[in-house]
């Protein structure tokens, strides 16, 4: 097991806020369900709890009872994961509203990037993940980005390579399957 992603995953358990790569760029993170990570993820990013996060986990079964689906939603999602592909579905009453923000839906995602989801796994339980930047800031694709950006503001940066995707990830709403951001 590799130490440098288990401490990483250690610093989440704990409520702190990581830099990790991603599909296409470095990601932050955190516990969905430690609001004071949370807010301290949101003050970094100099972005308002109204706008809702992003949900990654390493299976559909770790994202699952956190969302409102029926069998025929699960076994698309089932179909369509690991994949840079990002749906909005029906939260239930289990995922904090400091997560999905104004929404009832939130944001839900199984990566296609192999170290995101060996992440969630070691954290046991699914994280936070929107873009290593202050918003309105170009996202950071590499550690020494994120450090020159955010380093004095987070509490660890996973080392590793995003994927070569050179957008964010489609965004899909998955009750009306209009695409929301190619």
């Amino acid at each position: 097991m590799d130490q440098h992603l288990l401490s990483a995953a250690q610093i989440i358990q704990a409520g702190g806020v990581i830099a990790y790569p991603t599909e296409s760029v470095y990601g932050l993170g955190c516990d969905p369900f430690n609001q004071g990570a949370v807010m301290q993820l949101l003050a970094i990013k100099q972005r308002p709890v109204s706008k809702g996060l992003i949900l990654i986990g390493e299976t559909l079964a770790q994202l699952a009872p956190y969302l409102r689906l029926n069998d025929q939603q699960a076994a698309r999602l089932q179909q369509q994961w690991p994949a840079p592909v990002t749906y909005l579905v029906e939260a239930n009453e289990h995922l904090p509203a400091w997560v999905r923000g104004q929404h009832r839906k939130v944001a839900v995602r199984v990566p296609d990037h192999p170290l995101a989801r060996q992440l969630c796994r070691l954290a046991g339980q699914p994280i936070i993940s929107t873009s290593a930047n202050i918003s309105g800031r170009p996202a950071a694709r590499n550690r020494y980005q994120v450090a020159r950006q955010l380093g004095d503001q987070l509490d660890f940066i996973v080392s590793g390579a995003c994927d070569r995707a050179s957008k964010p990830s489609t965004i899909i709403d998955l009750e009306s399957g209009r695409v929301l951001r190619p």
